[in-house]
């Protein structure tokens, strides 16, 4: 088991911001109908010139640099995205093409859906670290924007593009807590091809809603089981922005104060392996995440998968 810490974090977001109005003009809907149901006023999609591998690696670099290392001390580079450009290679490869990234290190991408990010943590945790490239490049990347069904109110008024990056110092023998799992049920989340016509996001919404809130319950249940641990212990609790409704459900169920709870859904929509991260990187840019704080991240997504970790900074 290896201790993870964040060290540095970087973001990839597309310049056309899409709000409701703009939606408006597309699908039956208005500013009002999306924001009652789902927080959401605009989010970010990829325009000529943009895609999951750009904003990737415009995430990765910042990332980096923000960490003040050297991408020669990264060992590991993780994508957590089902969005990639290619069928294969994958988008962990095309980044460290991009950036270049040391040659013969693993690079490799994960898909569990709005989960990907703790799927990553948990499976970096497991990693026998480099004592030369000690760093691993974790990054929650979507281009939602290319799945999507813009005739589909339901579904087309909660996506977002966008990228988050973090840059992670793995220590051999140290102490991190992640737990991940799944249900086999494709039925209601899923997506049938991204490169096939007709592949777009199917949603149910209220077994969605159901769903989520009986994991992250357990997952909270869990780690108050599992470890000495309890969410008051945190500093923030970081929800996967799936919805507003959601995560207020949440928040109520558990008495999380608001000043532990932040929200980006606003602004960024659903960006599925990216949110988690997103939402990171904010409290991180904005001076919250000073050495010794502590993040509890919960996610769920198609699959069904669902997890959760407790971050150190």
């Amino acid at each position: 088991m290896n201790g993870l810490k964040i060290v540095g974090m970087g973001r990839g977001i597309p310049a056309k911001r899409v709000t409701n109005d703009d939606l408006s003009k597309i699908v039956e809907t208005d500013d009002e109908w999306i924001r009652k149901r789902t927080g959401i006023r605009s989010r970010h999609f990829c325009g000529e010139g943009e895609s999951n591998t750009t904003m990737a690696c415009e995430a990765a670099l910042e990332a980096v640099k923000n960490a003040g290392i050297s991408l020669s001390q990264i060992g590991i580079c993780v994508a957590a995205t089902l969005t990639t450009d290619y069928v294969f290679p994958g988008c962990a490869c095309r980044i460290q093409e991009a950036i270049g990234l040391s040659d013969g290190i693993p690079c490799f991408d994960i898909n569990a859906a709005c989960s990907g990010f703790i799927y990553g943590l948990y499976i970096l945790s497991g990693v026998r670290p480099d004592p030369e490239k000690p760093y691993a490049l974790l990054v929650g990347v979507e281009q939602l924007s290319r799945i999507m069904d813009m005739n589909d109110r339901s579904t087309c008024v909660l996506f977002g593009d966008g990228a988050a990056a973090a840059v992670i110092k793995m220590d051999e023998g140290g102490d991190f807590y992640s737990h991940v799992a799944a249900r086999g049920n494709t039925p209601i989340l899923h997506c049938e091809g991204m490169h096939q016509e007709g592949g777009y996001i199917y949603m149910a919404g209220r077994d969605v809603f159901t769903f989520a809130v009986e994991v992250v319950e357990k997952e909270v249940a869990r780690l108050e089981e599992t470890t000495d641990y309890t969410l008051d212990d945190m500093d923030y609790v970081v929800l996967h922005q799936a919805n507003e409704r959601i995560i207020r459900h949440i928040q109520k169920k558990k008495n999380i104060p608001d000043e532990k709870l932040p929200i980006n859904i606003y602004e960024l929509g659903n960006t599925s392996a990216a949110s988690i991260p997103l939402v990171l990187y904010e409290l991180w840019t904005a001076g919250k995440l000073t050495p010794g704080k502590k993040v509890f991240v919960s996610g769920f997504g198609g699959g069904l998968t669902w997890g959760s970790a407790v971050i150190e900074f």
